[in-house]
């Protein structure tokens, strides 16, 4: 491993421990009985909504999404209406990348467009999401994306649940790249 791979492996490890610690004081991580977006049921719940509407959390995701996307060949970042919006904007906004907001569904009045921003053929994107459990919900906005012949190979997730996400969408021939795992946070 070169000196530069242990730095930033190094770097990495810092703000995946920043990245926690700032998850659990802003009260993203909740226990009790949870039903999530899969339909499985949890004993706890990670909100990553409650973090994006925290600006000092907030800020911590773009930053470490903005590394990792320096490593990439993209030129657009993406989010997935609602939880992927705030994420999405704010890497934009840190990464200077321009933004895409992808619709859960078309909309039945002004552009009736799955879209928000320019989405051309030979844009490659990163597409954030907050939590990864599945990866079904993002899975299907890859391949709406795919369907315009624009590429998508990255998801970066703020957290990955370790529940399947990294298989499914790796059979798309997609990296998932998760911020903090399932089993990180909830040491």
């Amino acid at each position: 491993m070169s000196k530069q791979e242990t730095e930033t492996g190094n770097e990495f490890e810092t703000q995946k421990q920043e990245l926690i610690a700032a998850l659990k004081a802003c009260g993203a991580v909740r226990y009790g009985d949870f039903t999530l977006a899969s339909g499985k049921k949890s004993k706890y719940y990670i909100d990553i909504k409650k973090a994006s509407t925290d600006p000092r959390t907030l800020k911590i995701i773009a930053r470490q999404a903005a590394l990792r996307i320096k490593e990439m060949d993209v030129d657009t970042v993406a989010g997935v209406e609602l939880g992927g919006v705030p994420l999405a904007t704010a890497v934009s906004l840190e990464t200077e990348l321009p933004l895409l907001i992808v619709r859960k569904s078309v909309k039945d009045y002004g552009t009736k467009s799955r879209f928000v921003g320019d989405l051309k053929p030979e844009n490659r994107l990163v597409m954030l999401e907050d939590v990864t459990t599945s990866g079904g919900s993002v899975k299907d906005a890859i391949e709406v994306v795919r369907e315009t012949g624009a590429t998508v190979k990255y998801v970066i997730t703020v957290v990955d649940r370790e529940e399947g996400a990294e298989e499914k969408l790796k059979e798309a021939d997609v990296e998932l790249v998760p911020l903090v795992s399932a089993s990180d946070l909830l040491k």
